[in-house]
Parts: structure tokens; sequence; C-alpha cells
């Protein structure tokens, strides 16, 4: 059983008187543009760039070696930290991959993975700086050296980049909650 749903003659006349002397509605929306937020990002690289220019100088040069093994311990910090690092002890929970950094970002970047790591209560790190021209190889330590939350550093072993990558400990203050 059909319906027909067709008007009849008097409906659509009734329709039409009704709707004489109307006019057609002109579209009046209104598109609003969105508010555009100022980027989270920028005050995170702002205080990237404060950390790395407070820290790390190009002018400091410290006395350690690193066209060989690189190894460093912070003074008052224990030595055989040094070892436990040679030898894997400490696996990296962060890797930071250098390739294709020139210095001034790969100061932003040192700042930023130390700032990661005690945020996240990471004690250790590994930084992939690569062989290439050696630039990085060289000046990475001499940036970690001047950190005070760096305790040790030494090359890593085989398994995380060999002479091309360096582990770090990072000097995570007790939590008093925990103890």
């Amino acid at each position: 059983m059909k319906k027909d749903h067709s008007l009849s003659d008097d409906d659509i006349a009734l329709f039409r008187s009704e709707m004489s002397g109307s006019k057609k509605i002109s579209q009046d929306t209104v598109h609003f543009k969105k508010a555009q937020k100022a980027p989270e990002q920028t005050t995170n690289t702002k205080v990237k760039q404060l950390d790395a220019e407070f820290y790390f100088s190009d002018e400091y040069i410290p006395d350690i070696d690193t066209s060989g093994t690189v190894n460093f311990v912070k003074p008052g910090a224990d030595s055989y930290l040094a070892k436990q690092l040679r030898r894997g002890d400490f696996a990296p929970e962060l890797i930071l991959d250098m390739h294709g950094m020139n210095k001034e970002t790969a100061k932003l970047e040192l700042a930023g993975l130390i700032s990661a790591c005690k945020k996240r209560h990471l004690r250790c790190a590994c930084i992939v700086t690569g062989v290439g021209e050696r630039v990085l190889k060289h000046k990475v330590p001499h940036y970690l050296v001047q950190h005070p939350d760096v305790l040790a550093i030494h090359q890593a072993p085989l398994e995380y980049g060999g002479r091309g990558a360096l582990l770090i400990l990072v000097d995570i203050p007790e939590d008093p909650f925990f103890r």
C-alpha cells in the first residue's frame, strides 16, 4: 500500500497565496576565524635557550681529553660511576641524536635533554654525536662538563653507539616521599 505524497491543486494555491508578498532570505551566516593561541613551544624554546646560554660556553675548555675515550666524573662524585657507564651498568633511558646539528642547536638540545631527564627522573641518557667532522664529538663533552647536573660522562659501549656516542649520568635529587 503506497501513500501518495503529492499535494492537491487547492493546497498549492493556498500555499502560494499565503507566501505572496514574502521575499527570499539572504544568507547572513558569519564565519569567525579561530583565535590563534601563542604556541607553547616558543616559551619552551626560550627556557631551553636561556639554560643553554647559562650553562654552555664555547670559551671554556675543560681539562678532558676528547681525542681518545671521553671519561669525566664530577668532583665529589664516586669515581666508580665512570666504570659503571663504560661497562654498560646503566642503560640509557633517553637518546638524543645530534646528527646534522650545529653547535647552537646542540646546546639547546643538550639543555632540553638534561631538563627532560630531571623532569622525568631519568638518571642515564645517551647522546649520539656521530664521528663525522668531529666538531660536535669534541664540543659536546666540553658543554656537558659545564652543567652542574651532569655527574659523569663516558664514551658509550658499542651497543649504544661506541665512539660516536656518550652516556651521561644526571644528578636526580632524592624525593623525600620515597625514603
